[in-house]
């Protein structure tokens, strides 16, 4: 990947916007659809618009991320709402929840083109996506006929953040962030109680300063994922107690560390991952339940 190709790739994407009269970006906040409103905003200035859509998926620190991200690229930002709880086929949450949240994610983003009378949407796919197992919200983007600049001119993850980088984003270092339905193992219902303490659960390790991280819902018993070089600080008993009291205060009945660590997709579809931005979600590769948490062989003392 050379710096020249990267800023050719962006300029093809700057010129190929800008021969459209209006765009909406499908706007997350995350590294990806930061690129496509920064390249947008770049483009067509006032005639692009980020738009964030809100629902009981979304935490409320992403959406104030999604907001300063916004004013710090320059474009206008604006909000939907949505419940994907009204919709039984994704409270069901089988191997297609993803597909069914997307589905109804940007068909808000529609709405709100519409009513501006932008005859675009964008989204953040780039060309790293269609290879990461299963993504069945990427199916939703093809259905919508949603426009991915990045992957029509094959724009890699790593290319992504370099082009953040050449804009001096802030998030161009920035983990991916699954919806907070991701957390809740398939075949489990997604409820807003499940949801709820799961936010409360990650803020609390957010505020603990960890940064790669996530809480599954196991039906009442919180498993807790750190990044590897985040565990010793995980192990702090200060930490042990203050997580143990209140993410109990949150609603669990149990919590406990996984010594994997953190991985994508650990509750979901297998070959699945939760890369994905603006709510796709698409986390897995792991397909269990609660009793199947810790259904593995290990040594043991003789």
């Amino acid at each position: 990947m050379s710096e020249r190709d990267v800023a050719a790739k962006a300029d093809a994407v700057r010129a190929e916007l800008a021969e459209r009269e209006s765009v909406l970006v499908a706007f997350s906040g995350g590294v990806d659809s930061s690129v496509v409103a920064a390249l947008a905003h770049d483009a067509l200035g006032e005639k692009a618009v980020a738009c964030t859509a809100k629902s009981e998926t979304l935490p409320e620190a992403e959406l104030a991320d999604a907001k300063r991200v916004a004013d710090e690229i320059g474009i206008e930002f604006v909000t939907v709402e949505f419940s994907e709880l009204d919709n039984p086929d994704f409270v069901v949450n089988d191997d297609d929840r993803c597909y069914h949240c997307r589905t109804m994610r940007l068909g808000r983003m529609y709405d709100a083109a519409r009513e501006r009378g932008i005859e675009t949407v964008c989204d953040g796919t780039n060309a790293s996506d269609p290879g990461e197992g299963h993504r069945p919200g990427l199916r939703a983007v093809e259905e919508l006929e949603v426009f991915s600049p990045l992957l029509a001119h094959d724009i890699t993850k790593d290319e992504v953040r370099a082009i953040a980088d050449e804009y001096g984003l802030s998030v161009a270092d920035k983990p991916s962030m699954a919806c907070l339905s991701s957390r809740i193992p398939t075949g489990l219902e997604v409820t807003e109680e499940r949801l709820s303490r799961v936010e409360r659960a990650e803020t609390i390790l957010r505020t603990w300063g960890f940064e790669q991280f996530r809480v599954r819902d196991h039906d009442g018993l919180a498993r807790i994922e750190v990044a590897p070089e985040e565990l010793d600080y995980a192990l702090d008993a200060d930490f042990v107690r203050a997580a143990r009291d209140h993410l109990k205060d949150a609603g669990f009945d149990h919590v406990t560390l996984d010594l994997h660590g953190y991985r994508t997709g650990s509750v979901s579809p297998a070959a699945e991952d939760d890369t994905a931005e603006e709510g796709a979600a698409d986390d897995g590769d792991g397909d269990f339940l609660v009793d199947d948490v810790f259904a593995q062989d290990y040594p043991t003392r003789k």
